[in-house]
């Protein structure tokens, strides 16, 4: 039966570039119709069997209950490039300006976010959307079929067409109306292989259902290694020559027998009862250590036979430390730069952090920094390195929270060639082994996806790794030093970070103070910045009472960003007019907005003490969450972020966890909420009942 979708973007131009490539997928399956929020349409949306749209469609809509039937499927377009744009940027020389052009600066930065991802990182791009004022020239200009809003005077324009929807979008939409045999036509094929994707999972199961065609394609794949293949009744029926030579058994002696009573030490037997691949292990065979593990062989749940890859240990161990080599020469980048004299402060709480970390320096456990954002916690992590019996080694970083799931698993554990499309000829290594004998050092940890956290307490108790879409057991010698800014204890609780793990980073905690718990540093760090940046300016006594009062939520990051605008000032001497715009505390020291007071003449202080953030009123998402939390405080309850999205999501209201953590710190800087970190949850105020039931 043909089925409708609705394709809804906020661009026009977009909006009909995705409906055509949906229509090339679903070809006469589907009536595919397209609309836009800028041009109205999208407010006469046709009845419709799914409803796609663009993530900044549906930012623009606010309520999507305006627009799409509450109980409607909708589903968000996942856009990236056509692998021909990709490469046409790959052919533009290393280090060349290049001005990206699009129709904000927010989707130019995410578009080359993306790019970015994809391997375009040997460009200097430049943002640029209508109204920006450029801040340096280039030769050429890059746009997603924007080129309308190109500034004029650039030579060279090279239009990248619109971004296309993600082979994954494709798939999701399929299985939504459902259509699952269209993931086997020809035209669903053809546009995977045209497009960039970092969802590898979806090419791993095409690629692995053409391996399974032919168990023999399996063996030729792996002929470095001994394979040793079994029917579903446990026989033998293909032995290498590899496992031959490792078990010193003819291959005409051991075909057609039963696999264990030729090998009694391949598990065979329970791989094919259990349906599922054997931990690796090392075994002595014909007086060598082997490495050995089986895998079944699947088809629509059956178990229609395995088989056992083997290879000699020591031939393995050589070729890893072979390797490693290569990747000490190569990484030579990968080095800790800071140390404890680097840490600026002469305070009690900052001296006491620095004295304990480096007492924990000397030991192997993981570190855990917990602090808040901008307090210097990567610092800190170079710090320990350089402490540690691991100085000499590698230092290696990774924002957990910074990339996609699929990005940072292959970055962690590295990847095989073939194991995803646009992987590497020969594979890449991970960090992990790129830190073998170092340090590796994971921030904002709590960012980490629930299946990776699996994987990396299985690096910590077992340290060994596998990448992607290979079958090899690494070993790797890595020292854990972990970040968050959130309150792991919480998380745990509401059960998105598993408590195995948790109790495994958590063997040497260190809290990392806030800059308004260091009392005079500020002034010491203050200086530092002011040097290197080259400034000349000096403080009144009352900017000096302010720093001193102010409870920089953003810590030394803020700091620093404060002490560059100082420098751009033009005067000697800081006073209240000199500051950011958005620079003020009122009288409990707590950041608010800057206003312009009619009396010039009333003393600094006294002006900030009465600068209140009054003016603000909840948005609609604000006011869903005031309302919930109205709803708990009347049954004598506190509720946190978890159960709030919860609630949010099944009242249809789109929500992800950061944005309930920082609408919540919205309400609470306004006096709606108050927030309590650990188990406390957050709570309505007078003012936010006040607020409800006025």
């Amino acid at each position: 039966m043909k089925k409708s979708i609705a394709v809804i973007a906020l661009d026009p131009f977009a909006g009909k570039a995705y409906a055509q490539q949906v229509r090339s997928v679903f070809g006469e399956r589907a009536v595919v119709r397209n609309y836009s929020m800028m041009d109205g349409t999208a407010a006469n949306m046709e009845p419709c069997d799914l409803y796609m749209g663009s993530t900044d469609a549906f930012d623009a809509m606010g309520d999507p209950s305006r627009y799409i039937p509450p109980k409607a499927q909708r589903m968000e377009i996942q856009v990236t490039y056509l692998k021909e744009a990709v490469r046409r940027l790959e052919e533009i020389p290393k280090g060349t300006k290049v001005l990206y052009v699009n129709i904000t600066e927010v989707m130019a930065r995410e578009a080359v976010t993306q790019l970015e991802q994809l391997g375009i990182t040997h460009l200097k791009f430049i943002l640029y959307a209508p109204g920006s004022k450029l801040t340096d020239t280039a030769e050429i200009a890059v746009t997603p079929d924007e080129e309308r809003y190109v500034p004029r005077g650039i030579p060279t324009i090279i239009n990248l067409g619109q971004r296309t929807c993600s082979s994954d979008t494709m798939i999701e939409a399929a299985f939504r109306l459902g259509f699952d045999d269209l993931l086997e036509e020809v035209e669903f094929k053809q546009y995977q292989e045209s497009v960039c994707t970092n969802t590898y999972y979806f090419d791993q199961m095409f690629n692995r259902s053409r391996r399974l065609e032919s168990q023999f394609d399996i063996l030729m794949e792996v002929l470095d290694q001994g394979v040793i293949a079994v029917n579903e009744h446990g026989e033998i029926y293909a032995v290498n020559k590899n496992a031959a030579d490792i078990t010193r058994v003819p291959e005409n002696l051991s075909i057609s027998n039963v696999g264990e009573e030729v090998f009694p030490y391949i598990p065979f037997r329970k791989c094919l009862e259990e349906k599922k691949e054997t931990s690796p292990q090392v075994v002595r065979v014909a007086g060598n250590l082997v490495s050995l593990y089986v895998r079944p062989v699947l088809r629509r749940e059956a178990c229609v036979g395995a088989f056992a890859i083997l290879q000699k240990f020591n031939e393995m161990e050589r070729r890893q430390n072979e390797l490693r080599v290569q990747l000490m020469k190569k990484g030579q980048g990968h080095r800790a730069k800071y140390c404890f004299d680097d840490v600026i402060g002469t305070s009690e709480s900052i001296v006491k952090t620095k004295f304990i970390l480096n007492k924990m320096a000397s030991t192997e456990s993981p570190v855990l920094l917990i602090g808040e954002t901008g307090t210097g916690k990567e610092l800190f992590a170079h710090s320990v390195h350089n402490a540690s019996k691991r100085r000499d080694q590698p230092f290696v970083a990774i924002n957990c929270a910074a990339m996609p799931e699929n990005l940072l698993e292959s970055e962690l554990f590295g990847y095989e060639e073939g194991a995803f499309t646009g992987a590497k000829k020969g594979g890449r290594p991970g960090l992990f082994e790129f830190a073998h004998q170092g340090t590796l050092f994971l921030d904002e940890v709590e960012g980490m996806s629930p299946a990776l956290q699996v994987k990396l307490l299985r690096v910590l108790q077992e340290r060994e790794i596998m990448r992607v879409g290979g079958n090899q057991i690494i070993h790797v010698d890595v020292r854990i030093v972990a970040a968050t800014n959130e309150e792991l204890e919480q998380k745990v609780a509401e059960g998105t970070f598993r408590q195995d793990l948790y109790y495994r980073l958590n063997a040497l905690p260190v809290l990392i103070p806030p800059l308004r718990k260091r009392g005079e540093d500020v002034f010491l760090i203050l200086d530092r910045f002011r040097k290197e940046l080259g400034g000349g300016f000096l403080l009144s006594e009352d900017i000096k009472e302010l720093f001193r009062k102010y409870k920089w939520p953003g810590n030394i990051r803020e700091l620093r960003n404060v002490v560059e605008y100082l420098c751009f000032t033009g005067h000697t001497v800081i006073t209240i007019d000199d500051l950011p715009p958005v620079f003020c505390i009122d009288k409990n020291g707590e950041a608010v907005d800057k206003r312009k007071d009619a009396d010039q003449n009333i003393p600094v202080l006294q002006k900030l003490s009465q600068c209140k953030n009054e003016s603000h009123l909840p948005t609609v998402q604000e006011r869903a969450i005031l309302e919930l939390l109205y709803q708990a405080e009347r049954s004598g309850q506190s509720i946190g972020r978890e159960k709030i999205l919860k609630e949010a999501q099944m009242r249809e209201i789109r929500l992800t966890q950061p944005q309930v953590r920082k609408i919540l710190g919205r309400l609470e800087e306004n006096g709606y909420v108050t927030v309590t970190k650990g188990r406390g949850g957050s709570s309505i105020t007078k003012k936010g009942v006040d607020w409800i039931t006025g």
